[in-house]
């Protein structure tokens, strides 16, 4: 597949403050790209911006606020003349039984992740139509794998790569490409945050080879960066998954049958788990929130 040089070509990533938003910036920069980062976290936005190669600027705004998304669209457009990709990265997560879990959290991770993945793709494809652009949607390896004790991020993630596959259809005829980044656990804040409980920290190592490993946030990145060049529709952060496309079919039953023997083994344990987002994003945006009600 032929690829697209990133000179001059204005990039906007949400969820930019830390993890894979602010490495993707970084290597993009490098490559030449103009970065426009968006996020809750102004000051840490600004630090991130003055580290980069070449031209970039930042925006607070929350993902899933239509108004204010549309006014970083405007403004960026204005700022830099264009968009040429979009990097739908925001994302917050929560684990922990279903039935013990936090309403607020558990709701709060399908409004990040799904509807500010939306509301980010509805403010920006103007931008991308006019430049016949790149918007690459960030989902996960549980878009392609049910998994206990993840019901909110399951659906959210398989509800976002459904979003961009039927997306693709609709725009590709006016030069708009999209893909789906998938990533399996990959050594970022959101990963740490969630390995502090002890009792998730040992489920997930418990999962069969290779989806119980931390992966390298560095390698990950640079697959995503090579998607970019290549305006993909699928992107593998790590490269077994692209295999887990030929066997996803059968997942649900297994993981069906084998999570059932694991929840008894762990029954228990499971009222100490601790609820609410987690990792250094999911504080950013409780805190963010809690300033909004005041």
């Amino acid at each position: 597949m032929s690829r697209v040089s990133l000179e001059g070509q204005v990039a906007v990533i949400t969820g930019a403050a830390r993890g894979v938003g602010e490495l993707l910036a970084r290597k993009l920069s490098a490559r030449g790209a103009k970065v426009a980062l968006v996020g809750l976290e102004p000051d840490a936005l600004k630090q991130v911006s003055a580290r980069l190669h070449g031209d970039s600027e930042h925006w607070h705004a929350d993902v899933t606020d239509h108004e204010a998304m549309a006014r970083v669209a405007r403004e960026v457009g204005e700022r830099f003349g264009r968009v040429d990709i979009v990097v739908a990265n925001a994302g917050v997560a929560t684990g922990g039984p279903f039935v013990d879990s936090d309403p607020e959290s558990w709701r709060r991770v399908i409004e990040v992740n799904l509807i500010g993945s939306a509301v980010t793709g509805r403010a920006f494809l103007p931008l991308l139509v006019e430049s016949r652009g790149y918007l690459l949607q960030i989902a996960s390896l549980a878009a392609l794998t049910p998994a206990p004790m993840m019901t909110a991020y399951c659906a959210s993630k398989s509800g976002v790569e459904a979003y961009a596959h039927s997306l693709r259809a609709e725009v590709g005829h006016r030069g708009v490409r999209v893909g789906v980044g998938y990533l399996s656990w990959t050594d970022t804040d959101m990963v740490r945050g969630a390995d502090q409980d002890e009792l998730m920290r040992e489920l997930r190592q418990r999962l069969p080879w290779p989806t119980n490993k931390t992966y390298p946030l560095g390698p990950a990145v640079d697959r995503l960066v090579d998607g970019i060049e290549r305006r993909a529709a699928h992107v593998y952060g790590q490269w077994w998954l692209r295999g887990m496309q030929g066997v996803r079919g059968h997942l649900p039953g297994l993981i069906g049958t084998v999570g059932q023997r694991e929840m008894r083994r762990f029954a228990d344990r499971l009222s100490g788990i601790r609820t609410g987002l987690v990792g250094a994003g999911g504080n950013a945006d409780e805190q963010h929130r809690t300033t909004v009600r005041k």
